[in-house]
């Protein structure tokens, strides 16, 4: 089985604390799909503000985190790591629907398969869960670019 700890996450994201939201890959198949987990921990900055006297896990957090992952396999699937030049772009996220709080204590699982790659767009299904059950599911849209690309103009909507 094909796995990743922290430190080999980190040689494929740019990502820090507090902003890096993947603990560990469990398995991935090149070109296919991958399967990782967020810890969710109640020392989370976010939960001071959402909500104090009920945390739950901020949705654009969990979406981060799932395109996070499909980034990861997106560079798994390359053969490649990214430089200090890389870095993976959202282009766009539909039918994402929310169908249970995450909060803290909960593992945040999430699958990620490989819809589609054409013309730098990479098309991802992603879903996640708590304990078996679905947490949020939704279509997400990434694209690749490089410094070089930005000096030419080329224009993306938010990064991963």
């Amino acid at each position: 089985m094909k796995t990743l700890d922290i430190n080999q996450i980190k040689q494929y994201l740019p990502h820090r604390y507090p902003m890096l939201l993947v603990d560990r890959v469990l398995e991935w198949e090149s070109g296919k799909s991958i399967t990782a987990i967020k810890n969710v921990t109640a020392n989370e900055e976010f939960f001071n503000g959402h909500f104090p006297n009920k945390p739950v896990m901020p949705g654009v957090l969990m979406v981060e985190a799932m395109a996070q992952t499909a980034a990861i396999l997106s560079f798994l699937t390359m053969g490649k790591k990214p430089d200090e030049n890389t870095i993976v772009y959202f282009v766009g996220i539909d039918n994402v629907r929310f169908k249970r709080p995450v909060e803290p204590g909960d593992q945040l699982k999430m699958e990620i398969e490989i819809t589609r790659v054409s013309r730098g767009i990479w098309k991802y299904k992603a879903k996640a869960s708590v304990d078996g059950q679905l947490a949020l599911e939704g279509d997400l849209m990434c694209t690749l670019r490089t410094a070089d690309d930005a000096a030419a103009g080329v224009t993306t909507v938010a990064a991963v």
